[in-house]
């Protein structure tokens, strides 16, 4: 076992612990020796992916906007582990549209997904990381920096999540509890590759964000970033890693990106709406299987 690695038997608790980046962090961290509680929607694909983790790996359906679930969860975990060492609140949907034309419900339910879901998912498991005087990683994006169009829901719940994350790193710094931020960038997901199908968006982001501003980077990559960022209990996490440079020049680049930013945007508003008169609110449902599941989520009874 690696020397650097702190994980070997702590109890891990990562949301959105399906697929995409949950998944692959789950993977990883079992890999190091960490057990893991895996809590998410999508039952048999949760339950699969935990399967892949080894036998020591549990799962727990949840919602993480209902409490009453998540305690069912956070309860379900103590009972099977003990404890919680470090929490890593990943779930998250995004939907594409403009303010505008985008669905109502879609853009509320990402908002409570992204921000409240966070809050309710930290506040059930904070007691347990202050027993354990343990970690907290709240998964935000460069989305929270960075705010194009099309992305006002996901931008503003993930700096939510951002300025919550900032805010509670020093209510518990004396509890002994660290708390992290993760900023990536576009990630090869269900979530990002459903939106790259999208009618009114096929192609946007390789044409408007040439470089390493367009480019979409491995699940892996966010994996290892997160096991050596969980390892120093690291304040914040960046993929790319060139992210956390432009994160501390973003005031001098602002000027720069409101130019960049409407470049397109009409072109793109009259596709949305178009698309929004052929498909109604399900064209700025949130992107891939796992947002769909969320979507769903919020729609009960």
């Amino acid at each position: 076992m690696d020397a650097n690695n702190r994980l070997a038997g702590k109890v891990v608790l990562i949301t959105g612990a399906a697929r995409g980046i949950g998944a692959e962090v789950a993977r990883r961290m079992s890999a190091a020796g960490a057990r893991v509680a895996l809590v998410g929607l999508e039952r048999e694909q949760l339950e699969s992916t935990a399967r892949e983790c080894g036998p020591e790996a549990g799962a727990w359906e949840a919602d993480i906007t209902d409490r009453e679930a998540l305690e069912t969860a956070v309860n379900g975990v103590l009972a099977r582990f003990g404890g919680i060492d470090v929490l890593i609140a990943n779930a998250g949907i995004a939907p594409i549209g403009f303010v505008r034309s985008i669905d109502p419900d879609a853009f509320e339910r990402t908002v409570e997904v992204n921000l409240l879901g966070v809050w309710r998912t930290v506040r059930a498991v904070l007691p347990h990381l202050i027993s354990s005087r343990g970690y907290c990683l709240v998964v935000s994006s460069l989305a929270a920096v960075v705010h194009a169009p099309g992305m006002a829901a996901y931008s503003a719940s993930k700096a939510g999540c951002a300025a919550f994350a900032d805010s509670l790193r020093a209510e518990v710094r004396h509890l002994g509890v660290a708390v992290g931020v993760a900023y990536f960038s576009w990630i090869d997901t269900d979530m990002v590759n459903s939106s790259e199908g999208h009618p009114a968006l096929s192609g946007l982001r390789g044409r408007r964000l040439p470089g390493p501003l367009g480019r979409k980077y491995p699940v892996s990559d966010v994996a290892r970033a997160v096991l050596a960022g969980v390892n120093r209990r690291a304040p914040r996490i960046y993929v790319p890693g060139w992210a956390g440079g432009a994160r501390l020049l973003w005031g001098l680049l602002d000027r720069l990106w409101t130019r960049i930013a409407p470049i397109g945007a009409a072109v793109t508003d009259h596709a949305l709406l178009e698309d929004v008169a052929a498909r109604g609110a399900a064209s700025s449902r949130p992107m891939g299987p796992g947002g769909a599941a969320g979507f769903r989520g919020g729609q009960r009874g």
